[in-house]
């Protein structure tokens, strides 16, 4: 059901990931793996803040404006943010934050955990 994703979902999902840690960074919940930030969940809890390539986070913005969108202090990076209450389901969710994770995890990790899926090129 739509809108039904909080920041407890994304805690709770983000923590079943292997080797994530929360830490609190700029007085709001940040999720790490190996030491490397994956996701973090902003100010008001509405949204969380995730990697993604450049190509691909100026695409998602345009194509789901309501959403994912580009923070203007993240724009020079390749993070994106989404909007909690537009996701699908909890699934949904899922899949962002193993993309993320991937992305931040060592290679020893992607190896040792296949079912997280690598990266596709397509």
């Amino acid at each position: 059901m739509p809108g039904m994703q909080d920041a407890e979902d994304v805690r709770r999902i983000a923590l079943s990931l292997p080797d994530t840690t929360e830490k609190v960074a700029w007085n709001m919940p940040t999720f790490r793996v190996a030491g490397k930030m994956f996701a973090t969940v902003p100010e008001d809890e509405t949204s969380i803040a995730v990697r993604c390539p450049k190509e691909e986070r100026d695409e998602l913005a345009l194509a789901e404006p309501e959403k994912f969108w580009i923070a203007d202090h993240e724009a020079m990076f390749a993070w994106v943010r989404v909007r909690l209450a537009a996701l699908e389901d909890e699934e949904e969710l899922r899949d962002i934050l193993a993309d993320s994770w991937r992305q931040a995890a060592p290679t020893r990790l992607l190896d040792a955990h296949p079912e997280l899926g690598l990266p596709s090129d397509g």
